[in-house]
């Protein structure tokens, strides 16, 4: 998985890895000419007493070592832009394809889950990109360039290098396939740190309204050690990677200083090509040490993208027609003919044939108990799911053929749990209608009977609103949320529960304002209050996914003993007639 993301993601920067290669090959034949020089200093130079060699040679490999900084500066350049640009495409590419994830998707993965992938695995790729850039890059030309260096100055002392190199790549790969299982492992940690985390700051009241505190530390602190027991036993093992590399490093010195001393000693070999011997001993094991250590990062990346490529090569079930309607025959009308939906591996399905019609200039209304799957059905029509069985149709076509931008534009949805943006409200409000005007947006406010309050803020529309609508109250939370279905003044209104945080009175006004505002669409309402839906040009009672009853108030009163029984859990009998 993480060649083909490198392979795709790379692909556009593909001038950069090539100004990559050239730099890190001027690099790492500018550092190895560098020993060769001054072994021809020692030899030729102070051996012999001549100074004016020695200033001449010096003056070049001063000269070389100006153009190999060059080279690592240009190259350490365009290995960051590779790298930055391959991170910043695959967050843009997991975002798109988590845009659109049905709920279905969502759920499975979870949102921690794709916070962490998002951001921390493609951290690990891009770092492991940017290590190959600047590091990996110039291993293999310093070392096949030192070995061959190496063998010029002294044929009879490579046998150190023969047994030097096995045994640095033995003991690292023994750590790097160590470290596999514990990177994989780490990366589910942190998934689980941040779900509690994001848990217990999402239900603070309620941890603090039931005294939950000492649990969620517990809770919090055993996900906390988990993952710090994991990251200490990585860094148990990447802690004896760098004594193992100078350990056999030191070793090698020793063995080429030990053994070419009595060469040099019985005059087989100068001092000079000893020390560029050695030279080029450490810088051919500083390669591979380089390589090792990538070896470290790409465990870890290797993880990272096995992850980032379960989102990218998820499919969402639901999916876009190929060849989309963009008219409607009949705009507004809503059906549905034997709606089935069913989760995967459910034994029973949440919706069963159910099917009924909204017309334009009616209002229909769905009540049931809680768990009758009304936000699923709700859910069905902006295509939120895929019915598993029977058709949704919208303006006369199936959802499931339209354009999913002439649907969405069709749809004002106001959820169950109103959620708000971080910005003003002004902001929020355009959310459906980027060009409304500010008059428009007043208009929708007083509809929403939210007037008020947005006056009352020094602001106005202009005040700020904290992420998720924190800042407010639930009742005012909803009350924006609804204007802002409002502003985009689709044909088709849908508030799944979207009254239930309003008082009676406050319902009341915001019904009536709404039947005079939007009085040619269609609008569903999904309610768990009788008061709310009494004036309902239709009422659908579900019961269990099923529907049970179909009629205004008067019809079901007398035709539905469900509907009977809600009602009369809630009104009086005088009120409910």
């Amino acid at each position: 998985m993480l060649g083909r993301i490198l392979a795709r993601f790379l692909r556009p920067y593909w001038p950069l890895l090539i100004g990559v290669v050239v730099f890190q090959a001027g690099q790492s034949v500018a550092s190895l000419a560098l020993p060769n020089l001054n072994a021809d200093i020692i030899d030729r130079g102070v051996v012999t007493g001549d100074t004016g060699f020695i200033l001449a040679t010096g003056g070049v490999m001063l000269g070389i070592t100006l153009v190999q900084i060059a080279c690592a500066v240009a190259a350490v350049y365009f290995g960051a832009r590779t790298a930055m640009g391959l991170g910043r495409d695959l967050r843009g590419a997991i975002f798109t394809r988590v845009g659109e994830f049905s709920e279905r998707e969502v759920s499975r993965f979870g949102a921690p889950s794709l916070i962490t992938r998002t951001t921390n695995d493609v951290q690990q790729v891009q770092m492991l990109v940017l290590m190959t850039c600047t590091m990996l890059v110039a291993a293999p030309i310093q070392s096949i360039g030192g070995g061959v260096f190496a063998l010029r100055e002294d044929v009879q002392l490579s046998w150190i290098l023969v047994v030097a190199v096995p045994v640095l790549l033995g003991v690292m790969g023994f750590i790097i396939v160590r470290m596999l299982p514990l990177f994989r492992r780490m990366q589910e940690r942190i998934d689980a740190v941040n779900r509690v985390l994001r848990e217990q700051l999402t239900g603070m009241r309620v941890v603090r309204a039931f005294v939950r505190e000492p649990m969620e530390r517990e809770r919090f602190g055993v996900a906390n050690d988990e993952l710090t027991e994991t990251a200490l036993r990585v860094g148990r093992l990447f802690a004896l990677m760098f004594p193992s590399v100078m350990l056999i490093m030191n070793l090698s010195s020793v063995a080429v200083l030990w053994f070419g001393a009595f060469r040099v000693e019985s005059g087989e070999l100068q001092i000079g090509s000893l020390i560029a011997f050695l030279s080029y001993l450490i810088q051919i094991l500083m390669a591979v040490m380089m390589a090792t250590f990538i070896g470290v990062l790409l465990p870890r990346a290797a993880v990272s993208a096995d992850r980032i490529g379960e989102v990218l090569e998820t499919e969402s079930s639901v999916v876009p027609p190929s060849r989309p309607v963009t008219e409607l025959p009949a705009p507004g009308r809503v059906e549905l003919r034997g709606a089935t939906f069913s989760y995967p591996g459910a034994e029973q399905p949440v919706l069963g044939d159910v099917s009924f019609t909204a017309e334009p200039g009616t209002t229909t209304a769905i009540i049931g108990s809680t768990g009758s799957g009304k936000t699923t059905l709700v859910n069905l029509l902006p295509r939120l799911f895929d019915v598993t069985g029977g058709q949704v149709l919208v303006g006369g076509v199936d959802v499931r053929e339209l354009d999913p931008e002439l649907l969405w534009s069709r749809i004002g949805l106001v959820p169950q749990r109103a959620y708000l943006f971080s910005g003003t409200v002004a902001s929020n409000l355009r959310y459906g209608n980027p060009e409304a005007a500010d008059d428009e947006l007043w208009a929708a406010l007083e509809i929403a009977q939210a007037r008020d309050f947005v006056e009352a803020m020094p602001e106005g529309l202009d005040a700020p609103i904290a992420q998720g609508g924190t800042n407010v109250s639930g009742g005012q939370r909803q009350r924006l949320a609804i204007a802002r279905a409002l502003v985009k003044r689709p044909e088709i209104y849908v508030f799944d529960d979207s009254f239930s945080a309003l008082d009676t009175a406050t319902d009341q006004r915001l019904r009536e304002a709404l039947a005079r505002e939007a009085g040619d669409a269609t609008v569903i309402v999904v309610a768990q209050r009788v008061s709310t839906i009494v004036d309902a040009d239709r009422i659908v009672v579900l019961e269990d996914g099923a529907v049970v009853g179909v009629g205004t108030h008067d019809e079901l009163l007398t035709t539905s003993p469900e509907y009977a029984e809600i009602v009369a859990s809630q009104l009086s009998a005088e009120e409910a007639a």
